[in-house]
């Protein structure tokens, strides 16, 4: 139960505060059926792997353009009809050294410009929010470690919602209630993270008892939750809105749903969700108020 907050003249809007972070964000990191395209980047890190996956792809369908066309080559030129007297040589030292090089030379490139795109992912700047996600069998748990308070985040239709993992009347209509539709089914969880654009997001990873693995595809980001072990990612959203990820490290039984949602609001938006948040999870409350994140 909501605690009375001791500023009646807030109380209201720390009462809806986890609605207001929620309700009126368009949909943005989603599946579509029949795409075969990356969801859209609203992080610095997913568009540059979006660009890295383009100029690799570019070099591979070079390559085998090359490659096909040079054996379409060989095929017409020297078959026997065209060639009926083969050559006796058993080796061509310029074409073995060319074959040699050129794929180091092509590999060092593409390597000068992922490199550094992984570099950047791993190394983990300094967090304006730190959040600590532990994979358990099967949802998600996670706790804002700069406020001291938690909570479970299951999907929306599974047994710890009162379903049974199969969309059907009761499942749709709790999805509406959370303010989804039948679309988002596998995908939308009954407590999302909630976290304000712009602001450096600092997740903490472990499993709780199998391997799992953190991802939101809009971001950029995918992590393995191993127990025993503290692993760490980062993401800075650009744009508000509902994100949808899935852990994607088979982790048994029903691994396919235990998918994770990611609300990203507004500042303001955010201070009054985590007012909220803190009183109903029994966090640490800050001394500053609602402005609790910090600055750029």
């Amino acid at each position: 139960m909501r605690l009375k907050t001791m500023l009646a003249g807030l109380a209201a809007a720390l009462t809806a505060g986890p609605a207001l972070a929620q309700d009126g964000l368009e949909i943005v990191g989603q599946p579509k059926d029949g795409l075969m395209g990356f969801q859209p980047a609203v992080t610095e890190l997913a568009r540059d792997i979006h660009w890295l996956d383009g100029m690799v792809n570019i070099i591979m369908i070079a390559i085998v353009i090359f490659v096909t066309g040079l054996l379409a080559y060989c095929t017409i030129r020297y078959n026997r009809k065209s060639n009926p007297t083969p050559a006796g040589f058993t080796h061509h030292t310029p074409i073995e050294i060319a074959w040699t090089i050129v794929p180091i030379v092509i590999l060092v490139f593409i390597g000068a410009f992922s490199l550094p795109v992984l570099f950047k992912q791993q190394e983990i700047p300094t967090a304006d929010i730190t959040i600590k996600a532990t994979g358990y069998q099967w949802y998600w748990g996670y706790e804002y470690v700069d406020s001291d308070f938690a909570f479970d985040s299951y999907m929306i239709g599974a047994p710890a919602t009162g379903g049974d993992n199969r969309l059907n009347a009761e499942v749709e209509q709790q999805l509406i209630d959370a303010g989804y539709s039948k679309d988002e089914w596998l995908l939308a969880t009954d407590t999302a993270v909630v976290v304000p654009v712009g602001k450096t997001i600092v997740v903490q990873l472990t499993g709780g008892d199998v391997i799992h693995s953190w991802t939101i595809p809009a971001f950029g980001v995918k992590q393995d939750a191993v127990p025993g072990r503290l692993a760490e990612l980062w993401f800075k959203p650009e744009k508000e809105g509902v994100y949808f990820g899935q852990c994607s490290e088979l982790c048994g039984q029903s691994h396919a749903y235990m998918p994770i949602t990611v609300k990203v609001v507004s500042q303001e938006a955010y201070d009054a969700w985590l007012a909220g948040a803190i009183e109903e999870y029994a966090g640490t409350p800050t001394t500053d108020g609602y402005d609790v994140a910090l600055a750029n």
